[in-house]
């Protein structure tokens, strides 16, 4: 059983920042690959910025330049860092991990979700 806890959601207004958090707990052998991944009502959703376990990152282009991804090997965390935030950030953000558990074998896990809100 692995679960992934987010916190750092809220409200802020344009321009301002957040940092949103995600531990990942449970029967973890190996994450090779954490992230965040955020979804507007009735529409799929879309990646924001992933980390793979060797320290490579990807940016969705929307992220790119304001938002910043970051993890912790140790605590099983990752962050986002999102700056410069914008109206049409507001959505709901989901955390992400590709896991090995002790089976051996690689799960794809999600959070919960977490609302950001972004006012003009």
């Amino acid at each position: 059983q692995v679960q992934l806890v987010e916190s750092g959601g809220g409200l802020v207004q344009a321009g301002g920042s957040l940092r949103l958090s995600c531990a990942a707990s449970g029967n973890i052998f190996r994450i090779s690959r954490m992230g965040w991944y955020r979804q507007a009502p009735g529409k799929q959703r879309e990646l924001v910025a992933v980390t793979t376990s060797d320290g490579s990152t990807n940016y969705a282009d929307h992220a790119k330049g304001r938002f910043t991804i970051s993890a912790d090997k140790v605590k099983n965390a990752v962050y986002l860092q999102m700056n410069s935030l914008k109206p049409e950030d507001t959505l709901v953000y989901y955390c992400y991990a590709r896991i090995m558990t002790d089976s051996r074998y690689e799960y794809q896990y999600w959070g919960q979700g977490t609302q950001v809100t972004v006012s003009s």
